[in-house]
């Protein structure tokens, strides 16, 4: 779905709409009603949907493990890239069967992007003296679809408050440092079904703008399935549809 403001002119007289929301191929089909009567159609440059930075921060191999010693208890970091909640499960499953003789496996993770869910945990250590160390590196480093655990072991003293914090954070900072951030963009996937004797203008349209065809099937029709820049959607489904030889389909990822 796109977050549209549109703006109409005709004959020096402009009219405003407020921000709705309508899919891309909605857009294109009041575009082409709108334009047959002499009008034009804008999307205004501040409509946040459609002119956003369409990439994010992430890591995409796991890292471990980063060791912070303090008064005889040791902290071990680790980051994992995560897709859901299950991965989380997961991941603090085996990291407590490989340090079964720790005290804490604290964590936090972020999932999203546009939409962003997030959990701390301080798993029996004093209330936010761990899980909020920790999420606070994974904000600083401006990241999502992470996980970071930071495992202790209990060296006989008690830190208090105040080392805990620095203890978690500090350790949890020292396993992002290591991490390799890559940025990723936002994709649109549309499916695209079209006759054999139309191949060559679908791929003309992929090979100009450079799109990923994630899957293929060549039966009685071609179909393809192809991932494009959120910023670039409308863009390219005006340039399928324009060709009024295939059928062209957003599918929700």
């Amino acid at each position: 779905m796109l977050n549209l403001k549109i703006k109409t002119s005709h004959h020096h007289f402009f009219f405003f709409f407020s921000c709705f929301n309508i899919s891309i191929f909605t857009y294109i089909k009041v575009k082409k009603q709108i334009q047959k009567f002499g009008f034009d159609i804008f999307v205004l440059q501040n409509c946040s949907d459609i002119t956003e930075n369409d990439t994010y921060k992430t890591i995409e191999i796991a890292q471990g493990e980063a060791l912070f010693k303090e008064k005889g208890s040791k902290f071990i970091g680790y980051v994992f890239p995560i897709e859901n909640e299950d991965d989380v499960k997961f991941h603090i499953e085996e990291l407590k069967k490989k340090h079964h003789a720790a005290r804490h496996w604290c964590y936090a993770w972020q999932l999203g992007v546009e939409d962003k869910s997030y959990r701390v945990n301080d798993d029996g250590e004093p209330n936010n003296s761990a899980g909020n160390p920790i999420y606070g590196q994974i904000l600083s480093k401006d990241i999502t679809n992470v996980l970071v655990v930071v495992v202790r072991y209990f060296g006989g003293t008690k830190l208090g408050v105040g080392g805990l914090i620095n203890a978690y954070k500090t350790t949890a900072k020292l396993i992002l440092d290591e991490a390799e951030i890559v940025d990723k963009t936002l994709d649109v996937f549309f499916q695209l079904t079209f006759e054999y004797q139309d191949m060559n203008k679908v791929m003309r349209i992929i090979k100009e703008n450079d799109l990923e065809i994630l899957e293929q099937k060549m039966n009685l029709n071609c179909s393809f399935l192809i991932a494009v820049r959120k910023r670039n959607a409308v863009k390219i489904a005006q340039f399928f549809n324009d060709l009024r030889c295939l059928k062209i389909q957003e599918i929700k990822q």
